[in-house]
């Protein structure tokens, strides 16, 4: 048979180092990072060894070179542990994409390398005014000789504010729209470059976001990726792989309220018998596993088509928006079954709850998500 959902004994490994990663180092400092704000560098400095900060990064770029599909493996796993943390540890994989999609072979021999020792980057599009609709950005890059002068501001920036170098995407012609996109690799200690504090968010406080301000930084000509106005067609192919593995992490939230979900309504007693015992409970809990099943196999699904090379754009929008709306539904759902306990920050769905919120906001909105499974319907 040509379908086969079981892993391959390498994936189960893989599968199986992240899930006790997540469950020794991560979910046990999951709270105090929670509290704290601070960002998990011993965690992080552990991923590292590991190699999961450089996962997509092929082996002779110093990476672990995983496909795609191993990737979700792993995001699931992590976000299991914290989905703060795992957004953290993956942040360098976005960075990388711009570079192993457009980059040449110096590009991606140097700055592979330079995450492979340790270094973070961080994936500058979204600005004050250009979220969803990555066109509408208003950063330039004006060519002068053998170098760019780069000017913008970029928000909302995962990784911002201990990114070594960061993936910029800014207008060589703004007169052609989206035709005059670029993309460029910007070294932090660069002049003009400058970060912000870090927000103040609903959830996910282990993982810092940021706003990079670009103030006439010379870029060499050499930093471009690929050729002036592949810009926009580059984030496009990012979001393809991107958003496989963000949907991953969702999965992860959602596991995890599962879990919290099932053992508590094993313990708690009500009307005599236990809380999943009730049938409105019960059948709450089988809805919250069917629904993280159901995304599970949209994800897996929008993973294996980059991988085998097929077309993901409609696969990776289902994947996105439904894991995404999934885990906001199971994680509110798990807060539900604990009942007051649920809304108390001593509970960890309280968290989760949070948490979850922001996988309907980035990498493209749930909303977007849907406009791209109309235009790509409609276009065939």
């Amino acid at each position: 048979m040509s379908v086969n959902f079981s892993l391959t004994d390498e994936q189960k490994e893989i599968q199986l180092l992240a899930r006790d990663f997540a469950k020794n180092e991560i979910a046990p400092v999951a709270e105090h990072y929670d509290k704290t704000h601070e960002y998990p560098w011993p965690v992080i400095k552990k991923a590292q060894e590991m190699g999961l900060t450089c996962m997509n990064v092929p082996e002779k770029y110093g990476g672990l070179g995983l496909s795609l599909f191993e990737e979700v493996l792993v995001g699931e796993e992590l976000a299991w542990g914290c989905s703060g943390i795992s957004t953290a540890i993956a942040v360098n994989g976005l960075a990388a994409l711009p570079i192993l999609i457009a980059g040449n072979e110096e590009q991606k021999m140097e700055y592979g390398g330079r995450l492979a020792e340790g270094q973070m980057a961080a994936y500058c599009a979204t600005e004050p005014e250009a979220g969803s609709d990555v066109a509408g950005i208003k950063t330039t890059a004006k060519k002068v000789g053998d170098h760019y002068i780069l000017n913008g501001n970029k928000m909302f920036i995962t990784g911002g504010t201990v990114a070594d170098f960061y993936t910029v995407f800014a207008y060589t012609d703004p007169s052609v729209r989206y035709k005059g996109m670029s993309c460029f690799i910007v070294d932090r200690n660069w002049d003009g470059v400058s970060v912000g504090k870090p927000f103040d968010k609903m959830g996910q406080h282990a993982s810092d976001t940021a706003e990079v301000i670009f103030e006439d930084v010379k870029v060499p000509a050499t930093h471009l990726l690929g050729q002036e106005g592949m810009g926009f067609l580059i984030a496009m192919k990012v979001f393809d792989r991107s958003r496989p593995g963000t949907a991953a992490g969702a999965l992860g939230l959602s596991r995890r309220a599962l879990d919290e979900s099932i053992q508590y309504a094993k313990e708690r007693m009500t009307f005599g018998k236990p809380l999943w015992q009730h049938q409105t409970i019960g059948h709450m809990i089988a809805d919250m596993a069917m629904d993280l099943e159901a995304a599970r196999l949209l994800v897996w699904k929008s993973a294996w088509a980059v991988d085998a090379g097929v077309q993901n754009t409609t696969a990776a929008a289902f994947a996105k928006a439904f894991a995404a709306d999934t885990a906001v539904k199971i994680a509110t759902n798990a807060v539900q079954v604990f009942g007051g306990y649920g809304y108390m920050a001593e509970y960890p769905v309280e968290k989760l709850m949070r948490d979850s919120k922001i996988y309907q906001i980035y990498e493209g909105t749930s909303q977007i998500q849907r406009e791209i499974v109309v235009r790509e319907l409609f276009r065939k």
